[in-house]
């Protein structure tokens, strides 16, 4: 049996939460931590069982490592800000636990993402004989799995890979975001990358489209974006030569988020209001909608998968790889939109391959670095079935 400590009382946190008291054969223990404790009693206030709640700044990595050991914890879930992964991870370090992350490392003044940081910690890791799995959501996570286990059963090669990511689903207000708005806008509005022939090549942002046929959803309009595995899968997916990523959006989205650019609204960086600095984009997050208020009006459904192409027995194949998502089912369940519930469940299935030792090795890992099959059983049994076409 094990303890977990979440780290973050967002949506994202509210699912793991649940999700690892549904696994409380292997995690006969959960606490919940926030810089907010507010958050954490609502929180707590949801699930059927009883789990502990702190406050603490995951900014602060010596109070992080002292709640760990004083908690007895064995295991840390990030579902904070990617801001503050490396904070997490060196009070991992400090008190002997394993990490897990949905999102790769993000620096508050440049908006940038990127693995690099994260990945020199692995000889730390290593040494200390603790394991830590980045982006273990869904895009990146489920998506590194499917292609590693793609890689694994149904190709000799992988040629490309082109991720797609589609929400379906209305929330009813003029203007808001699935996850944090500051993370999210600052993700949409960054210029376009991919790989290609052992080169990344950059587009103006949401400049390229494209029309998919998403399973379960239909023909849609999606963009070319840059997305944080494409990163690691041109690293540990042998041979591949094109990857990438393209993400739905509706019109009424695009205007806003352009009405908002031209305002000077989505800066990062400080503006003098009456001697005082401020960032545009910190107060646009105050005044746009909580991503948790979203769920109880959300309908429609989410649709994510990896078309792959690619060589077996010297014969060119295709196939898909997906997943649909109920928001109103997610909702009903765990109180969650599904955005948040696709996010959360791959990191409590990550967490039981630790525990149960199918993913035990020390160190710093990438997804689909790991056996992909225990890891999308676990998946599916809690809540994210996923299917082959």
């Amino acid at each position: 049996m094990a303890k977990a400590l979440v780290v973050g009382a967002g949506a994202v946190g509210n699912v793991v939460v649940h999700k690892l008291i549904q696994r409380s054969n292997i995690f006969d223990g959960v606490l919940l931590a926030s810089r907010t404790i507010e958050k954490c009693e609502r929180i707590a206030a949801r699930v059927s069982e009883s789990i502990e709640i702190a406050q603490v700044d995951a900014d602060d990595a010596p109070k992080l490592a002292r709640l760990i050991r004083e908690s007895h914890s064995q295991l840390v879930i990030n579902a904070a800000l990617p801001y503050q992964d490396l904070s997490i991870m060196e009070a991992c370090l400090d008190a002997g636990v394993h990490y897990i992350d949905t999102a790769n490392y993000e620096t508050p003044e440049v908006a940038r993402f990127e693995y690099r940081l994260q990945w020199g910690y692995h000889d730390a890791f290593h040494v200390r004989g603790i394991t830590a799995v980045l982006g273990c959501g869904f895009d990146p996570g489920m998506t590194n799995a499917y292609c590693a286990y793609a890689q694994k059963h149904l190709f000799d090669r992988i040629d490309t890979v082109d991720i797609i990511d589609c929400n379906d689903g209305s929330h009813g207000r003029p203007f808001a975001t699935n996850f944090n708005p500051e993370v999210n806008i600052r993700e949409v509005t960054a210029p376009g990358r991919y790989y290609e022939d052992g080169e990344w090549h950059v587009t103006k942002p949401l400049s390229q489209s494209a029309l998919f046929d998403f399973p379960g959803v239909g023909v849609r309009r999606a963009y070319l974006m840059y997305h944080e595995e494409l990163e690691s899968l041109a690293r540990f997916l042998p041979g591949v030569r094109r990857l990438r990523f393209w993400m739905t959006f509706s019109d009424r989205y695009l205007t806003y988020l352009n009405v908002l650019q031209d305002l000077g609204l989505t800066r990062i960086d400080p503006v003098d209001y009456d001697g005082h600095p401020v960032v545009p984009l910190k107060l646009l997050k105050q005044l746009l909608p909580d991503p948790a208020s979203l769920a109880e009006a959300y309908t429609g459904r989410t649709s994510i998968a990896c078309l792959i192409r690619g060589v077996r027995g010297g014969v060119e194949r295709e196939h898909i790889l997906y997943n649909n998502c109920d928001h109103a089912a997610c909702y009903k369940e765990v109180g969650s939109q599904a955005i948040s519930y696709t996010t959360g469940v791959p990191a409590v299935a990550g967490a039981v391959m630790l525990m149960t030792g199918k993913w035990a090795q020390p160190g710093v890992f990438n997804v689909e670095q790991l056996d992909p099959d225990p890891f999308l059983l676990e998946a599916s049994n809690l809540g994210l079935p996923w299917y082959l076409a």
